[in-house]
C-alpha cells in the first residue's frame, strides 16, 4: 500500500463528499415519490448497520486493506479471485459515476460536445490526483467541503426566499401505505449511496488514529445522510412528486426555477459547480479502491504507474456501458442493485465477517 496517512476530519470530508457524490444530483427514492425522504432515512439507517460489518472487519485487519484481509480469511487462491472480483466492481462504479456525470453536462451546458471529450477531461484530471497520491486528495477534500457547504446555505437560502417550496406536495405521507417505501429501500437506497461505503475497507488502513475510525464514518454517513433527505424534501416540495419523478436531475430543476426580484436567476452554475466536485471525489475514491486493489494482489511496489492504464479502461467503459441514458439508468436501478451491490456491499462481507469471527476466537483459544 501507499505509504500515506491521513487524520480523522479530513476522512470524515472524503466521507461526506463521497456519499453526497452523485446521490444528491439524482431523483434518491423516487420510486417512493413524495415519500422519497422516508426511504432515504431507512437507507441510512440500514446502511449504517452494513458498515458495522465493514468496522468489525476492520477491527480484526487494521493494517491491511480488504484485498489483503480477504486472502488471510478464505484462503490464499480463493481471496484473491473475491479480490479481483471488488477491484472489477470498484472499477465498474467508477465507470457509472463517470457516466452520470458526464451525460448531465452533454445534456444541459455542453450539449455539442462529445460524451468522450467530458468524460476524458474529468478522468484525466482524477488520474493525475491519484498518481500524487491519496494524501493530496484527502487535503483538497478538505479546500472544497467548505466550498460546497458555503453553495449549500446560499442555494437553499434563495429557494426559500424565492417561494418555491411547497409543503403540501409532501402529503399525504405514505399515501400508497409502506410497501413503495420499502421496496426503494431495499433496491435503492440502502445499496446507494450507503452501501457504498464498501470501498472505504481500501483506505481506512491510513487513518492515522484508528480508534475514530467508526464514529468518525458514521458521523460522515448521518451528516451525508441528513442532506441528501434534505435535499429530496426540497425537491419533491419544489417541483411536486409527478415532476420529480420524472425529472432525471431534480436539483437542477429545483435551482432552475429560483428567480428572485427578476434579477436572481439563472443559478445553474451553482448544481454544475457541485457536480464537478461531487463527481471528482467519489470517482476517485472509487478508482483509487481499484488501483491500490491491483497493486497489492499483484504484488506492484508503487501504484502510480497503474493509474494511466486503468483510467483508460474506465473511460472506455463509461462509454460502453450503455447506447443511451435511458438505459444506463434503467440498468443501474433493476440491474446493479441485485446482481453487484447486494452482493458484494452486504453478502459477501457478511460471509467474511463469519468467517473472521470463527477464525479470531480459534486464535484467542490457541493463545490461552
Amino acid at each position: 500500500m501507499e505509504n500515506a496517512k491521513i487524520k480523522a476530519y479530513q476522512l470524515f470530508v472524503l466521507v461526506v463528499l463521497f456519499e453526497m457524490g452523485s446521490a444528491i444530483l439524482v431523483g434518491l427514492g423516487a420510486q417512493a415519490k413524495q415519500d422519497a425522504w422516508l426511504s432515504i432515512l431507512l437507507g441510512l439507517g440500514g446502511g449504517l448497520a452494513v458498515f458495522l460489518i465493514y468496522y468489525q472487519l476492520y477491527k480484526y485487519y487494521q493494517d491491511i486493506p480488504l484485498t489483503s484481509y480477504v486472502q488471510k480469511i478464505t484462503g490464499k487462491w480463493i481471496g484473491r479471485i473475491i479480490g479481483v472480483s471488488y477491484i472489477i466492481y470498484f472499477l465498474y462504479c467508477a465507470a457509472r459515476v463517470l457516466r452520470d456525470f458526464g451525460e448531465l453536462l452533454t445534456s444541459t451546458i455542453y450539449t455539442t460536445t462529445p460524451l468522450i471529450v467530458i468524460n476524458c477531461l474529468m478522468i484525466f484530471t482524477i488520474m493525475y490526483g491519484i498518481h500524487k497520491g491519496f494524501e493530496v486528495i484527502a487535503r483538497v477534500g478538505e479546500l472544497f467541503f467548505i466550498v460546497i457547504y458555503m453553495m449549500a446555505f446560499v442555494g437553499f437560502g434563495l429557494i426559500m426566499f424565492s417561494g418555491l417550496i411547497h409543503p403540501e406536495n409532501l402529503r399525504p405521507v405514505l399515501e400508497n401505505g409502506f410497501m413503495p417505501v420499502l421496496k426503494t429501500f431495499l433496491t435503492e437506497t440502502i445499496n446507494f449511496p450507503f452501501g457504498e461505503m464498501i470501498v472505504f475497507t481500501m483506505v481506512l488502513p491510513y487513518l492515522n488514529d484508528a480508534k475514530k475510525a467508526k464514529w468518525v464514518c458514521l458521523g460522515g454517513m448521518v451528516l451525508s445522510g441528513i442532506n441528501i433527505t434534505i435535499t429530496a424534501v426540497i425537491n419533491v416540495a419544489a417541483l411536486g412528486p409527478d415532476l420529480f419523478t420524472r425529472a432525471n436531475f431534480p436539483l437542477l430543476s429545483t435551482i432552475s426555477k429560483i428567480q428572485l426580484a427578476n434579477f436572481i436567476e439563472r443559478l445553474d452554475v451553482l448544481f454544475m459547480l457541485y457536480l464537478v466536485i461531487g463527481g471528482f471525489f467519489k470517482i476517485s475514491i472509487f478508482f483509487y479502491a481499484a488501483v491500490v486493489g491491483t497493486a497489492d494482489i499483484f504484488g506492484f511496489k508503487t501504484h502510480s504507474k497503474l493509474s494511466f492504464p486503468m483510467g483508460a479502461l474506465v473511460l472506455f467503459s463509461s462509454i460502453t456501458i450503455a447506447s443511451n441514458y435511458s438505459e444506463h439508468i434503467k440498468e443501474g436501478l433493476e440491474v446493479v442493485p441485485v446482481y453487484l451491490h447486494w452482493p458484494f456491499q452486504i453478502l459477501i462481507p457478511s460471509f467474511l465477517l463469519i468467517i473472521a469471527i470463527f477464525k479470531n476466537k480459534g486464535k484467542k483459544k490457541e493463545q490461552t
